[in-house]
């Protein structure tokens, strides 16, 4: 539930409230690229997906640019490939969906049957929701100004379930370069698409951009909504001093909650990791093997001026949080900053659709969820 409450908005559509994405280098299959979003925490084991929604994956081709303040180049409009999953109503038990992919490609398939081809697979429905971390301690953290993970942590409402959207994609059929980025989105389906939320990196939104205490520029702005309706390939002028004032002020709140500063801020004020986050995407290297705990290695390896060496992207099992967590406080230099939640309570696995089968007796949503 990384990106879950990520803003107002997603209280007034549940159905279409990201929970979390992922994207990575099929474990089995050298070429391809597994792609996850999932929607709306405490979902039924027996649910469905929305007719009403495109799930939406986009995908560019990017030049690592070290010389750019945002490190990462994404591709023109017209190099993005886009994959859309739309599902007609259900009919009795069963809801058929439909995938269709920008240049052509497309598979229709039944919710909870694994469809497609050699080069093009889906899967949607219910899942056990893979995302791992000590919820309530983050919280307690960003509220009290200290560090407040205990160990052991505690998966919040640990075995609900989310509803997922999964696809792997052969790649090396379309010329993009190994090198891309990956935006999940939700978007109402209608004759005016219109973006409702957007998914790039684990906990930007709540753990980066939710807090307005430290911000001097705008205290009283909530400026998730705004951030999550933008095209994270191509953020508009008009909010992006909001952003960045944001992220300036709480990326120094993290790096100074250890007491000590590894990421000195620049004479105007803004933080060495402000343009990183603001490019908000997965970056996935899917020419190399598949690796479970390399979120944020491509980052880290272009702010640091050096080639990178794994997949990075982020996969089902791996532990962003404390990566995050990391980064964010000693730049990866000092000790892992661990919520001591290091990892889900049942696996994904290595095979498609590689999450878990949904919990039959899901724990109840909190009285003030």
């Amino acid at each position: 539930m990384s990106h879950h409450n990520s803003g107002p908005r997603a209280h007034q559509l549940p159905i279409a409230d990201i929970t979390d994405a992922y994207a990575f280098p099929a474990p089995d299959r050298p070429g391809h690229l597994a792609l996850v979003v999932n929607t709306v925490p405490y979902a039924d084991p027996g649910g469905f997906l929305s007719d009403a929604l495109i799930y939406r994956f986009r995908i560019r081709p990017i030049d690592p640019e070290p010389s750019n303040p945002a490190f990462f180049r994404p591709g023109t409009d017209d190099t993005e490939i886009t994959i859309d999953v739309t599902f007609d109503p259900p009919n009795g038990a069963r809801q058929q969906g439909h995938l269709a992919v920008s240049t052509g490609d497309t598979v229709d398939f039944e919710v909870n049957q694994v469809a497609g081809s050699e080069g093009l697979r889906v899967f949607a429905g219910p899942r056990w929701d893979p995302f791992f971390s000590d919820a309530l301690a983050l919280q307690e953290t960003i509220t009290t100004g200290k560090l407040s993970f205990k160990n052991p942590g505690k998966i919040l409402s640990d075995g609900k379930n989310v509803f997922s959207v999964v696809v792997e994609i052969d790649l090396t059929a379309h010329d993009t370069g190994t090198l891309v980025a990956v935006v999940a989105e939700t978007v109402i389906n209608g004759k005016i698409p219109v973006r409702w939320e957007r998914f790039g990196r684990p906990e930007l939104e709540n753990a980066v951009l939710g807090m307005k205490t430290y911000d001097t520029v705008n205290r009283d702005l909530e400026i998730r909504d705004l951030f999550n309706a933008e095209d994270a390939f191509n953020l508009g002028p008009d909010y992006v001093g909001a952003y960045r004032a944001r992220l300036n002020a709480n990326l120094s709140f993290w790096d100074g909650i250890d007491g000590s500063t590894q990421w000195p801020l620049a004479t105007d004020g803004t933080h060495p990791l402000t343009e990183l986050l603001l490019a908000d995407y997965l970056i996935v290297d899917y020419g190399k093997p598949f690796a479970e705990d390399s979120f944020l290695e491509i980052e880290r390896a272009v702010v640091a001026g050096q080639p990178h060496e794994t997949c990075g992207g982020r996969s089902l099992n791996d532990d962003c949080m404390d990566t995050l967590y990391t980064y964010l406080m000693n730049g990866a230099k000092g000790p892992r900053i661990s919520d001591h939640v290091d990892g889900p309570t049942k696996r994904a696995t290595d095979q498609f659709p590689y999450l878990v089968d949904p919990n039959p007796d899901p724990p109840s949503p909190p009285a003030h969820h």
